[in-house]
Parts: structure tokens; C-alpha cells; sequence
């Protein structure tokens, strides 16, 4: 398995690779968690997929498959915590500085995805979770916001890394939902790599054209 960051329109490869992101992001989000989100043609997409974000995609070693995935948007700019949940603030102001960074629409085939004794948790998913540090930290960003549920909560803490608040659980649909904060550290990104980790695989320019 290895990381790659692809944006629309980069090269076939990376384009392949989206199609088969949202095939999976809509095998998870609406057919295994019910989630009410928009598929079409067997693919989710939303509002933010058009505003040109970073995919960080955990890959099979062929590039056949998509394991996991994350999307990456900068704070500065329109994000899902500041459009669509910015009740899950509570009144507070939405962060929002060149550092931050928002990760959204994570999700990982567990039937893909290799187990990771240590912790208990597939290897995708806290390659991931290094990943999005490591790609943060690279690029110039110190924190990273997402918005989750409860249950995504605990993975977040049985992995080592921090979670700041930043306001109450609510429900949403079918789950409990919260948003917080990740300190975008090499620290926070060391803690959590599993074996075999390649924290500089994840170029796009080195995908075939």
C-alpha cells in the first residue's frame, strides 16, 4: 500500500483514481453508515469536490485500488465546517488562518484494508492519519479541522493524536456528529505511521501519464 495526493485533472491516472474514491465514498457514506448523501452513477461527490481540493488516497502498490481516502481543503477558503455545520461551533467563530487546514469525506474499505495489531485499527486508516499530518506539515499547514462523529472520535484518541473540541456533539441524521481541531505536528504524524510507511510517496508527478 502507498499514499498518493491527486487533484482533478492532473493526469489519467489520478483521474482514474478520484472515479474509484467516490465509487468508495459511496459504497461507505451511503450504503454502509445511510448517510444522506448525494450518488450518482454509483459515485458521491458534493459542493466541495468542485472547489479543487487535495485527495489523499491510500492506494494498493499496483494503483489498482483505492483503500482509503481523505479530502483536504484549505481553511481560508469556503470549507464544510464553515458552510454546511458551523452550528457545530456553538456560537464561536469558525478558525480560520493560513495554517489550518479541513479534512472531510475520510473513509476507508475495511475489507481492503490491512489490520494493524498494535492498535487494533486497519493500517490504511492510521496511514491516513499520518498522511494527512505529513502532507499538512509539507505544505506549510499547523492544524487540521474536520468534522466527524463520535465514533470516529474514539479512533482518533486509540491512535494517539489529539482531538480539540471545538464545540458539543449534535445530531445529525443517523449519528452524533463534532468538529475538531488536530495539531498538524512531524511529532503527531511519527505517532501514529505504521510499518512500512512511505511518508514521501505521495507525489502526484510520479504517477504515469
Amino acid at each position: 500500500m502507498r499514499l498518493v495526493a491527486v487533484r482533478n485533472g492532473e493526469n489519467s491516472v489520478g483521474n482514474r483514481l478520484i472515479d474509484q474514491m467516490q465509487a468508495l465514498r459511496a459504497r461507505v457514506f451511503r450504503d454502509r453508515l445511510d448517510w444522506n448523501v448525494t450518488v450518482k452513477s454509483g459515485r458521491e461527490t458534493d459542493e466541495y469536490d468542485a472547489l479543487d481540493p487535495t485527495y489523499l488516497l491510500a492506494v494498493t502498490d499496483d494503483l489498482c485500488d483505492v483503500v482509503g481516502c481523505a479530502r483536504l481543503l484549505p481553511g481560508s477558503g469556503p470549507t464544510m465546517l464553515g458552510r454546511t455545520f458551523p452550528f457545530l461551533l456553538d456560537g464561536e467563530p469558525l478558525p480560520c488562518h493560513h495554517g489550518l487546514i479541513e479534512s472531510s469525506r475520510f473513509c476507508v474499505d475495511t475489507e481492503l484494508g490491512m489490520r494493524n495489531a498494535a492498535r487494533g485499527l486497519h493500517k490504511a486508516t492510521v496511514a491516513l492519519f499520518a498522511g494527512i499530518l505529513d502532507w499538512s506539515v509539507a505544505n506549510g499547514y499547523s492544524e487540521v479541522a474536520t468534522v466527524t462523529d463520535l465514533r470516529f472520535e474514539k479512533l482518533l484518541r486509540r491512535a494517539g493524536l489529539p482531538f480539540n473540541r471545538l464545540g458539543a456533539p449534535h445530531p445529525i441524521g443517523n449519528t452524533i456528529a463534532i468538529a475538531g481541531i488536530i495539531p498538524a505536528t512531524l511529532q503527531n504524524a511519527l505517532r501514529v505511521r505504521p510499518d512500512g510507511y512511505e511518508p514521501f510517496s505521495m507525489d502526484a508527478t510520479r504517477l504515469a501519464a
